[in-house]
Formats: structure tokens, C-alpha cells, sequence
């Protein structure tokens, strides 16, 4: 395992996708979790991965996102997975879903010059801490939609989207074979379980997997879900972990190993990733002290907005400062 595979920008997005670009976890999921009425029409031995995100690149951090092609009602169609890995349930979801739906059809309308657009179904997967109680309809966001005259509701477009929330599944309702309800345990209890109780889960996936016909494809299964877990769980402590290593040694010895391996890189990232912090809050603090110099007292927004820029930023706006006339010249660059 090379060290620059385990520099994850955002671990839930890189662990999503590595779960869910498996077509038999993908299919897997469908089967189990689409409504009746709707798997009917869709063929899953159709099922294809649609490259590329539809996301904005600002809330890329919030959201992961995966398109995938196939005959719904025996013509293409799409089935468009929206991952919110929040804390906490975002009531603006059903617009943004909808500003990617409408991209998916103006691509498809672009590139192939159709005079029909193709079925897409949204379909929502959540796992923060808060249950997710809103609706999940577009008109949800319209206040009082149902008051409305019946001519304005034709004239408003609305759609639901199908929501999992995976915070409040019991084990009974995670359904599907090994590697998906190890993936959607893991997505339920990262956000919702301390690092004593997430022992269980580890121990779980663990046992699930070394019961796998295919070995080697559970051990990689292991390593994907371990270095989430280690990178997003909840941190567990030297004793916690060493525990880990010594109960897999006895019940899964390749399980260990790939703990400890893991651990270790792990540890060595975050020892470079810390200094490489630290070296950025001496940068912004810099950058705050020249503009202070300049303009006076900054104001604590500018002054938050600062610590939160990255190191190549920083450096265009230390370039930036003396063309600087005024204080919203720093505002119009840090868009505030």
C-alpha cells in the first residue's frame, strides 16, 4: 500500500465511491432498498457506473454523488445515488438534487441532441448524528405550498426523492449480503457510536468477512473499510487499537495485519499533516498581520475566513495585498 493512497481529502466520499463503484454492492443495495413498485421496472443486468460527479465543487465536502445508467421501463433511464455525509440533515437537499438532475438531463439532451429526457430516480443516503425528520418533496421548501390555488401548484415543478437514513437502522433493516451491511454498519455507527462501542463494529465486519468463500477479495474488502474507519471513526485510543490488533490476531490474523499496517501509515501522515497545518496558521497569521498593518483592525469574519484559506492561497493573496486599495478589496478576494 503505497502512502499517498491513504492521503484522503474527504474519506466518507473516497470510501462511498470505493463501496458503491462494486456493480454487485450497487445492485445489491437496489434490490434490497428500492420500493417494489419501482424495482419491477428497473434491469439490473443493465446496470452501468456513469463517470463523473455532478456535485458543485464547494459542497463536494458535504456531498458525494454517483449516476448509474439502465433500462427503467425498458428505456434508459438513470439511478442517481446523492451521499449526505452532514452531521446533521440539510433541508435544501431536494434543490440541490434537482440542480444535478437538470444537469444530467442537459448533458444528455447536449450530447446526443434528444427531444425526450430519460427517467432519473434520486435516491438519498444519510448517516449524521440527527434523525432526518423533514419532507423529502421539492414543495416542502415552498411555504405554504398547500394553501396554494391548484392552477399555481401545476405551474410549480415538484418531484420526492427516495431517503435512507442510515443514523436510526436497526441491524434488522441493514439487509443485503456481507459487503454491503459491513459498508452501510459502518456508515451508520461513524457518526452515531464512541470508540468503545465501535469496537463491535470492527469486530462485526471482521468475523463477516473472514467467512467470505473469496479471501483475498475480504481482506481488501478490510483494508477499504478499516482505513474509513481509522480515518473518520471515532478515534480510538493506543489501548483500543492494540485491542483491535490482539483479538484479530486470534480470530482473523490477516485482519490484523492490516490493521497494524494501516496504524502506521496512518500515524506517519498525521505527523506530516501536522506540521503542514501548523506551518499554515503561521501563514495566515502573517497575512492577517500585513492586511492589519494596511487597513487597520480587521474585521473577525475577514479574520476567520483567513485561518480557513490553504497554503497556495494564502501565497496568491500575500502576492495580492500591496494592488489592495481598500478593505473590500480583501472582501471581493475572499468572497464574503
Amino acid at each position: 500500500m503505497k502512502n499517498s493512497e491513504m492521503k484522503i481529502q474527504n474519506p466518507h466520499d473516497k470510501f462511498f465511491k470505493e463501496i458503491f463503484s462494486n456493480p454487485l454492492v450497487a445492485r445489491d443495495f437496489i434490490e434490497n432498498y428500492l420500493p417494489e413498485p419501482i424495482l419491477k421496472i428497473v434491469d439490473l443486468n443493465e446496470l452501468e457506473i456513469q463517470n463523473g460527479s455532478h456535485v458543485d465543487e464547494e459542497l463536494s465536502e458535504l456531498f458525494s454523488d454517483m449516476l448509474f445508467r439502465t433500462k427503467i421501463n425498458q428505456r434508459d433511464g438513470y439511478l442517481y445515488f446523492l451521499f449526505e455525509h452532514k452531521s446533521y440533515p440539510d433541508r435544501m437537499v431536494a434543490l440541490q438534487l434537482l440542480t444535478y438532475m437538470v444537469r444530467i438531463w442537459n448533458q444528455k439532451v447536449n450530447r446526443e441532441n434528444d427531444t425526450h429526457i430519460p427517467v432519473i430516480i434520486p435516491l438519498v443516503i444519510y448517516h449524521g448524528k440527527t434523525q432526518w425528520k423533514m419532507g423529502s418533496l421539492l414543495s416542502d421548501l415552498i411555504m405554504d405550498f398547500d394553501t396554494l390555488p391548484e392552477e399555481v401548484k401545476q405551474m410549480t415543478p415538484d418531484y420526492r426523492y427516495q431517503l435512507y437514513d442510515l443514523s436510526h437502522f436497526s441491524d434488522e433493516e441493514i439487509k443485503g449480503n456481507a459487503e454491503l451491511t459491513i459498508a452501510l454498519s459502518i456508515f451508520r455507527d461513524v457518526f452515531t457510536k464512541n470508540s468503545q462501542e465501535f469496537l463491535e463494529t470492527i469486530f462485526k465486519a471482521a468475523r463477516a468477512l473472514d467467512e467470505l468463500e473469496e479471501k483475498e477479495t475480504g481482506i481488501q474488502y478490510f483494508e477499504t473499510c478499516m482505513r474509513y474507519i481509522l480515518t473518520s471513526g471515532p478515534q480510538l485510543s493506543k489501548d483500543q487499537l492494540n485491542t483491535v490488533i490482539k483479538q484479530l490476531a486470534v480470530t482473523y490474523k490477516e485482519g490484523s495485519e492490516v490493521t497494524m499496517t494501516l496504524a502506521e501509515v496512518l500515524r506517519e501522515e498525521g505527523f506530516k499533516k501536522g506540521i503542514e497545518e501548523g506551518e499554515t496558521r503561521a501563514f495566515s497569521k502573517m497575512v492577517i498581520k500585513s492586511l492589519t498593518k494596511k487597513f487597520g483592525i480587521i474585521p473577525a469574519e475577514y479574520r476567520e475566513k483567513l485561518t480557513q484559506l490553504d497554503s497556495i492561497t494564502l501565497e496568491t493573496l500575500t502576492g495580492e495585498i500591496d494592488d489592495f486599495k481598500t478593505i473590500e478589496d480583501v472582501k471581493k478576494f475572499l468572497g464574503i
